[in-house]
């Protein structure tokens, strides 16, 4: 059976109940890389990995803290992963009142039909471990090496698509989402502007954001961008490492 090494299900509890032991023997036999961590912060730190997926199993009625469920939505915010709790109805309840919605993949009430979380769980890693759940970025430049260098910076982190003008951008949106456009501010025939205009005219993609890509930063220029009420823009010489922490700190904010 073919392991999914790239993500991991950590199942967290109270303790490592008999029923919880047979739940991760029928997810290890489907090829899920799975382990049990008392919910206690210090432990599940240390036991982290990149594209981890949380279950929280309540049993007997025993819940976490809300502290503990805080630093879950925190730390799974910054890595766009999930939560999947499992516990009785007022259980359940009490983490869909406690943890930001979005980070509740699913819920699964006691008892549990495990082969269907199981089919659940392992279909999520694997959109996971390929990228399917990745926020989605368009570039458009008409500068095919800073399309390539961008795409080798935002990769790993992103879904990312380029095209190389603004017609190009219209004809691929008609086709495809994205959750960010990336758009270069001057280009030749569509400039950024007319781009902009045309995708905020078309109810399909109005409501799609834009961040415009501009090598002037004067004042002048600058002034001249921020009037079209971008969400925001970027200086094309700006580090990999600031483009990074931008783009996450847009991402979290508008969740």
């Amino acid at each position: 059976m073919e392991k999914l090494e790239e993500t991991n299900l950590m199942v967290i509890g109270a303790k490592e109940t008999f029923i919880i032991r047979v739940l991760m023997k029928k997810a290890k036999e489907a090829g899920v890389n799975v382990e049990f961590v008392p919910w206690n912060i210090n432990d599940i730190n240390s036991n982290w990995k990149k594209g981890n997926i949380i279950c929280i199993y309540m049993d007997e009625g025993v819940r976490p803290d809300k502290s503990l469920l805080i630093y879950l939505s925190d730390k799974l915010s910054d890595e766009d992963s999930f939560i999947i709790p499992v516990g009785d109805s007022r259980d359940v309840s009490f983490i869909s009142d406690n943890i930001n919605p979005r980070l509740i993949s699913r819920i699964f009430t006691r008892p549990v039909d495990n082969d269907e979380f199981v089919s659940y769980v392992k279909n999520l890693l694997e959109k996971v471990s390929s990228g399917e759940l990745k926020k989605s970025i368009l570039v458009v430049d008409d500068d095919a090496s800073f399309l390539g260098l961008v795409r080798e910076w935002l990769k790993d982190e992103y879904k990312v698509s380029m095209v190389s003008s603004g017609l190009q951008a219209i004809k691929f949106l008609g086709k495809n989402k994205v959750d960010l456009i990336l758009l270069d501010h001057e280009m030749p025939v569509t400039t950024g502007p007319q781009v902009l205009e045309m995708l905020r005219s078309d109810p399909e993609t109005s409501s799609i954001p834009v961040m415009f890509l501009t090598g002037k930063g004067d004042k002048e220029s600058v002034m001249q961008v921020l009037s079209l009420k971008p969400e925001g823009y970027f200086l094309k010489n700006i580090s990999r490492e600031e483009l990074l922490e931008k783009l996450k700190e847009y991402f979290v904010l508008h969740k």
